[in-house]
């Protein structure tokens, strides 16, 4: 929603369930909310972008109807962010198209978004600092020089003349969008900031929760305020309330939800996520301790991915999970269907487990907690819909369940025990049937990994032909034939 670096983060489990405040999102509201965004431009834009063009993609033109509520500062930022990144984005658009007119009435509309945004954040927060006032200062110098150029541009008929303008224009486009991303980010800073000390110094529990939803909102605007969040260390705050049994179970899923938004490995970020391994074994502790005694599917669900998203941040944490038990911890919770009901729970189970299997140590207790069978039933995973994530979650449950019984069958007494349990007749099953993998390449390579790994220790259990074709070959040639093989219907 920002011109920010980083596009917005779709998380791609969804959350069952209305249950805890953070997943109390309206639809309908928040379209009503977008939709203000959308009318008619300002009659002062229109009137200082003279002459008034009937172009017919002027309807769409972005302005901020009413604006965003008063005192509220980070939504004034998003609103206004969102509509002048917009514009930008638009302006380069019409630019590359040669449409003048239209470059030079945007660009003076983008002017007023640009000086109402930097107004209406001045009403409401506390006094700015040296240096904000100072990118103001030049994104408004940038604003009304591209207003001018684009101006000059509309009285200039040489096609040479025009060109060499155009690279100015594109220049000082270029460069207002980098003074307008450097003060949009100097300011949701501080106010993520400001956030964060609140959740600090407060002792009432109302106003922690509250917060605590505002941040985990916050995450869902895109990737840019996740790095903003962990740059303030927000991730340390919430750590106090993950340990902080004082706190409500939805409280503490909620700061969970906010860790494993910020922790995703999807994030084109760590650099500021170091002051977290600080803190990293409290806070395994304590989501471990929160998948265990979570009363609901949606509490498991955000503490286990918060969790599964740590195991990828750092191998330490496997080793914590391994001290903490927490293989036998997941496991009980699979039987648990108040706890474990989706396959997107356990593609979050799985991949903690996944990331575990490359210790050594983990195999015992694997057999030990039946692991092995567990994991096996994750082959099998289907979906119950053809809703299309949740199809997805199941091709990453089989997936991932693969990868793991590949990495755990270095050790024979694995090996053994998933041989005993059938696991390479599912394998080969997975390889042979696309039906079966709902036709996905990356369960395909995984499942001849896990093969091959199992036939090195006990190569009896196959037949020649399984042997010859899915073993034998380089993985490569044993994936073609796969990937290009008919269903038998025999």
């Amino acid at each position: 929603m920002m011109a920010l670096p980083g596009g917005r983060h779709l998380d791609s489990i969804p959350l069952p369930g209305q249950r805890l405040n953070l997943m109390q999102v309206d639809s309908v509201q928040r379209w009503m909310e977008d939709l203000k965004l959308m009318t008619e431009c300002e009659c002062m834009c229109v009137l200082q972008a003279k002459p008034i063009n009937l172009e017919e993609d002027m309807q769409g033109d972005l302005i901020l109807a009413g604006g965003p509520s008063p005192g509220d500062p980070l939504q004034l930022l998003l609103k206004r962010g969102w509509v002048i990144s917009t514009e930008l984005r638009r302006i380069g658009q019409k630019l590359a198209q040669d449409r003048w007119a239209r470059v030079h009435s945007m660009s003076v509309r983008l002017t007023c978004h640009a000086r109402s945004m930097v107004s209406e954040y001045s009403a409401v927060s506390r006094s700015s600092s040296r240096e904000m006032g100072q990118v103001e200062k030049l994104l408004m110098e940038k604003c009304s020089e591209l207003s001018a150029v684009t101006e000059r541009c509309l009285q200039v008929e040489n096609e040479h003349v025009l060109k060499s303008m155009k690279a100015c224009v594109s220049e000082t486009l270029s460069t207002l969008g980098q003074h307008f991303g450097q003060l949009l980010e100097l300011a949701l800073t501080r106010e993520v900031q400001a956030l964060v000390r609140k959740i600090d110094a407060s002792d009432n529990v109302y106003t922690t929760e509250s917060t605590t939803g505002n941040l985990f909102s916050l995450t869902q605007e895109g990737a840019p305020l996740c790095r903003i969040i962990a740059k303030v260390d927000g991730v340390l705050c919430l750590a106090d309330i993950l340990t902080d049994d004082s706190h409500s179970e939805a409280t503490r899923a909620e700061a969970a939800a906010v860790v494993a938004q910020v922790t995703s490995p999807h994030l084109p970020f760590t650099q500021h996520l170091t002051s977290f391994l600080e803190s990293m074994e409290e806070i395994v502790t304590a989501l471990i301790k929160l998948c265990q005694e979570a009363s609901s599917g949606e509490v498991f669900l955000l503490a286990s991915a918060a969790l599964a998203n740590i195991t990828f941040f750092d191998t330490m944490a496997c080793e914590m999970l391994l001290q903490l038990n927490a293989i036998r911890v997941l496991l009980e919770a699979c039987s648990d269907k108040k706890r474990v009901d989706t396959p997107y729970t356990r593609d979050q189970i799985v991949t903690i487990l996944a990331n575990m299997s490359v210790l050594e140590q983990s195999a015992s207790d694997i057999i030990q907690e039946n692991g092995v069978q567990l994991i096996m039933g994750m082959l099998s995973e289907k979906p119950r819909s053809g809703n299309p994530a949740e199809v997805a979650a199941c091709e990453r449950v089989q997936q991932k369940a693969a990868v793991t019984l590949a990495r755990l069958s270095r050790d024979p007494d694995v090996a053994r025990e998933a041989v005993r349990l059938s696991c390479m007749s599912r394998l080969i099953e997975l390889c042979r049937s696309p039906s079966e993998r709902n036709s996905s390449d990356a369960v395909l390579v995984a499942c001849l990994a896990a093969l091959r790994r199992l036939a090195g220790v006990c190569p009896e259990g196959l037949q020649d032909s399984d042997f010859q074709q899915l073993v034998q070959p380089r993985l490569v040639d044993s994936f073609l034939l796969c990937s290009n093989m008919e269903e038998s219907f025999v």
